[in-house]
């Protein structure tokens, strides 16, 4: 074991390595191992010129500490920011600390504003994408609004993390929309084709979405089928499809982003009352701000190289200047005397 752990051979202990790191992380991590050892690879490659030989192993090491600590993600493509769940909660997490002075201030932002910033952590972050999070917050006739951060970011949480989940649930109500119901077997060619008012209408407005049993029971069946995706937890679907016996799909979006427990199952962003609060970003800024007052206290001894203006403002040397031209002025002849000399 000792011989392994010489400089000619450092893999095993860099396997040792990851194994640690990952048991101390999430298991939706574990589950992507091979993913981050082709991507550490893949980096390692790219970056060999500047990495030695006999830094191999460091190089892993960081890489698999930032992997642990969720600072992978920044600058990458969106490719490989999707492509696990980890990494999704990672982007999450880094875009809330990065930009939580907007909500502390209390700005609002466009769509186009809050894509920019999700541009500076991913620069090929889809647009798409920030406007199907916008469509949570905002009507489709209002999508010009400005948004809260605390509005933007829950609802963003929703439909990045579980973007694939979100469209086939919407296939899934457009299906039922139409027809496709559990208790019918009529498949529609067309939307038009059977309208919604196929259910027995007493009361217009109570026609309005899709009957929650059967939108939860598609939403079931999807989620085992999507298994090995990222879905909401089956429990906390029927917690929020239960609410109302009929449910829009607009309504379904914005019950996922304001509740607590699909926030806690993600497990990316506090609570919204502790959206304000990240006490290790804050015990940072303290550090900061703490050695750049120790600089201004030490910098007051500057004000001590001014007593050279004191000597300049001295008035005996420059007050002497009118009493020498005293004599020049009271000698008018002694000037006349010069030019008949000069004569």
């Amino acid at each position: 074991m000792e011989a392994h752990g010489s400089s000619e051979h450092p893999d095993p202990p860099c396997g040792t390595l990851i194994l640690f790191l990952f048991s101390r992380s999430q298991v939706y991590a574990q589950r992507h191992v091979l993913t981050y050892m082709e991507d550490a690879l893949t980096q390692l490659i790219e970056h060999k010129d500047d990495t030695e030989h006999s830094d191999v192993a460091r190089f892993f090491s960081d890489y698999f500490t930032s992997v642990s600590q969720g600072t992978h993600v920044l600058f990458r493509d969106y490719s490989f920011v999707q492509c696990t769940p980890h990494n999704r909660a990672s982007f999450l997490r880094l875009f809330w600390r990065c930009f939580r002075t907007i909500a502390k201030n209390g700005d609002l932002l466009t769509i186009k504003e809050y894509h920019c910033l999700l541009q500076i952590l991913c620069p090929d972050f889809p647009m798409d994408l920030t406007q199907k999070a916008a469509r949570i917050v905002l009507m489709d006739d209002a999508m010009d609004c400005l948004m809260s951060f605390s509005d933007f970011l829950y609802a963003f949480q929703i439909q990045f993390y579980y973007s694939e989940f979100l469209d086939s649930a919407a296939a899934v109500y457009q299906d039922l929309l139409t027809g496709k119901s559990l208790n019918t077997v009529i498949v529609p060619t067309s939307r038009s084709a059977t309208p919604r008012q196929r259910q027995p209408s007493t009361d217009g407005a109570s026609l309005e979405g899709v009957e929650a049993p059967h939108f939860y029971q598609c939403l079931e069946n999807l989620c085992e089928r999507l298994r090995h995706s990222t879905c909401p937890p089956v429990p906390l679907i029927g917690e929020i499809v239960s609410s109302a016996p009929r449910l829009t799909f607009y309504g379904f979006l914005m019950a996922l982003a304001k509740h607590a427990g699909i926030n806690q199952s993600i497990g990316a962003l506090p609570d919204k009352a502790d959206l304000l609060v990240d006490e290790a970003m804050d015990s940072e800024l303290e550090k900061i701000v703490a050695q750049l007052s120790s600089c201004s206290v030490t910098q007051p001894p500057a004000p001590y190289p001014l007593p050279p203006r004191e000597i300049i403002r001295v008035g005996s040397p420059k007050k002497t200047l009118p009493s020498r031209r005293r004599p020049d002025l009271e000698s008018d002849g002694s000037t006349e005397e010069t030019d008949s000399s000069d004569n």
